[in-house]
């Protein structure tokens, strides 16, 4: 069925004017930017099928070359559907931007998309002013979190670079498991003594996950 033969109350268009975006399913906002479908698949039925078949947040991280597996979806619509993907990704940054940390949970969802390669653990520090805002963030270090390769001076030189007032660290566990080894207690031990000694309080070392989070802080541990 094409676009045209779809009752005028029904189509998307005339739906978003007359009651608004919300009334729309993903698949009919998708179609209103990719606007033009084939001759044997109305848009709408081409992003049904592409949402059906890799569901909407992995479309987020399809390539282009994935995205143009899909009958009708072309270059030019495999680019559309990134980049309304990447402002989407660049909005959260920009409203987290200078966030007040007021717990894990703040960390959890500052640090969401942020991480390059979650198959790989980072270690990355976020610099707060004394509002516990968060000024900037930094990685520091990628591979499995060991006190011999995390130097305090690395840590340090950004956070008074930076005038930080104070400093969270922040790793993944790409496992899903958000326990602390004891590498990591060994790091956050030696890390959390320097900064005692620069008057840069290490306010927490938060383990992110997928879905989870563990707070040093919240476990008596800081």
């Amino acid at each position: 069925m094409r676009i045209h033969d779809i009752d005028p109350d029904n189509r998307p268009r005339e739906r978003f004017l007359r009651s608004g975006q919300a009334s729309l399913s993903p698949a009919e906002l998708l179609a209103l930017i990719l606007r033009s479908g084939t001759r044997n698949m109305n848009i709408i039925d081409t992003c049904n099928r592409l949402i059906a078949e890799h569901g909407l947040e992995r479309l987020a991280d399809l390539s282009l070359q994935e995205l143009q597996k899909m009958p009708g979806i072309g270059q030019a619509k495999a680019m559309q559907i990134a980049a309304v993907f990447e402002l989407n990704k660049r909005l959260h940054f920009t409203r987290n931007l200078n966030r007040k940390v007021q717990g894990a949970r703040d960390v959890f969802e500052y640090m969401t998309g942020r991480i390059p390669d979650e198959s790989r653990e980072h270690l990355c520090v976020l610099f707060l002013n004394t509002r516990n805002q968060i000024i900037r963030h930094e990685f520091v270090s990628v591979g499995t979190l060991t006190a011999s390769l995390i130097h305090p001076r690395e840590i340090f030189k950004a956070a008074i670079r930076e005038s930080a007032h104070s400093i969270i660290l922040v790793h993944n566990h790409p496992s899903g498991d958000v326990q602390p080894s004891n590498a990591d207690k060994q790091v956050t031990t030696i890390l959390k003594q320097a900064g005692n000694l620069l008057q840069i309080d290490l306010l927490d070392h938060v383990i992110v996950a997928s879905d989870d989070w563990y707070s040093f802080r919240d476990h008596s541990m800081l």
